[in-house]
């Protein structure tokens, strides 16, 4: 049995002990640009359960499991290009930000970001979305690599994917909290 498993990583203040307004406040921004998920996953009731970080996951992963397709397809576009203009700008939130940075993204040369525009728009020319990665504990060596790898596949497997890595981010924000 790991540590984790013993000692499940818990939130600095519990769920369960938060009005509705700190609540959606504090959790609005797991889900890219997408509060609803927060304010779906109140309205289903909170309990204690959702003071263990990996059973808040769960629950929210599923709410957002339940959304029709193209409510899904909106949350996938609501995402920022990696190394792309919006971070260029300044633009992206404070979250993506961080995640960005911590795999180097703000550190790209010129030449790179060349590649990350380019991987850009070939993957949102073929999908219609852009590409979507859990960057924590990746480089910028990586995340180019993940592009190559990657644009081969179907819509459906990115779409499949781009979920995925969605679920992965909202896991490592829950856990920032």
């Amino acid at each position: 049995m790991t540590s984790e498993a013993r000692h499940p990583l818990l939130f600095k203040k519990p769920p369960s002990h938060m009005s509705q307004a700190e609540f959606i406040q504090t959790f609005s921004g797991i889900y890219e640009h997408s509060p609803w998920a927060v304010e779906q996953l109140w309205q289903s009731g909170i309990d204690e359960s959702f003071d263990k970080i990996e059973s808040f996951h769960a629950k929210i992963m599923g709410v957002v499991n339940n959304i029709e397709y193209n409510q899904k397809m909106e949350l996938i576009r609501k995402h920022p290009d990696l190394a792309g203009k919006a971070s260029l700008k300044g633009e992206l939130t404070p979250s993506s930000t961080h995640e960005q940075s911590s795999a180097g993204l703000d550190q790209c040369s010129e030449e790179e970001l060349e590649q990350f525009h380019q991987a850009n728009q070939a993957y949102q020319s073929k999908f219609g979305f852009p590409f979507i990665m859990a960057v924590r504990h990746s480089n910028r060596y990586d995340i180019l690599a993940a592009f190559k790898e990657r644009l081969p596949h179907t819509h459906e497997e990115e779409f499949n994917r781009a979920m995925e890595e969605i679920h992965k981010i909202a896991l490592f924000r829950l856990q920032d909290l």
